[in-house]
């Protein structure tokens, strides 16, 4: 009887060191999962990038708008002495002396005009003076030049203005130049939900 040739070739095992395929396979999951890793730290740097990308160009876009906004600060600022110098020139020119020379009325309508024409384009460039007489003196509108003794009002009243003050949109263009008083009863603080002078110091015409 023949035997089965191949039943005469011994067993060999795998050979020591050959690579262990479960090993290989935990690898290779381990490997997966570092690169999802890498993947998902790699999404998040990139929605970093991008917020910091938009916020970027809000903060250029409020720059433009600001500087478009303000960029005629200097020039308003200015014109308001021409304002003063108008002014100046219609008190010293009042009403029974204007009265007494024809002449001297049609040059002081003339100033009138004009002294309006030019706080009408202030306005238009968001120019707003400040209501500053009989208010709570407030250091963000109002430079005080002096202190009087007036116990009729409460303390820190102005009672006096010596020169109009002016924002231009939300910010000071020029203070008012107040008297405020001091010596009288103390003001009453106002209630925390109370809006109501909230703008009180601030005029919306020029």
């Amino acid at each position: 009887m023949n035997s089965d040739p191949a039943s005469d070739i011994p067993f060999e095992s795998s050979p020591e060191g050959a690579a262990d395929p479960t090993a290989a396979i935990d690898q290779g999951f381990a490997r997966i999962a570092e690169l999802e890793a890498q993947l998902e730290e790699a999404k998040k740097e990139r929605l970093l990038a991008l917020a910091e990308v938009e916020n970027a160009g809000r903060r250029a876009d409020k720059r433009i708008a600001d500087n478009s906004k303000y960029a005629v600060s200097n020039i308003c600022k200015a014109l308001l002495q021409v304002a003063d110098n108008l002014g100046r020139a219609l008190l010293a020119a009042p009403p029974e002396v204007r009265n007494s020379s024809d002449a001297l009325k049609n040059l002081a309508m003339g100033v009138e005009l004009t002294e309006k024409e030019l706080l009408t384009v202030l306005e238009s460039n968001g120019v707003r003076r400040v209501n500053a007489l009989n208010q709570p003196f407030d250091a963000n509108f109002h430079n005080a030049i002096q202190e009087v003794e007036n116990v009729a009002v409460p303390s820190g009243t102005v009672t006096q203005v010596y020169q109009d003050g002016y924002v231009i949109h939300d910010r000071l263009l020029r203070p008012a130049m107040v008297v405020v008083s001091k010596g009288g009863p103390k003001r009453a603080a106002p209630a925390p939900d109370d809006k109501s002078d909230l703008n009180a110091g601030v005029n919306t015409t020029a």
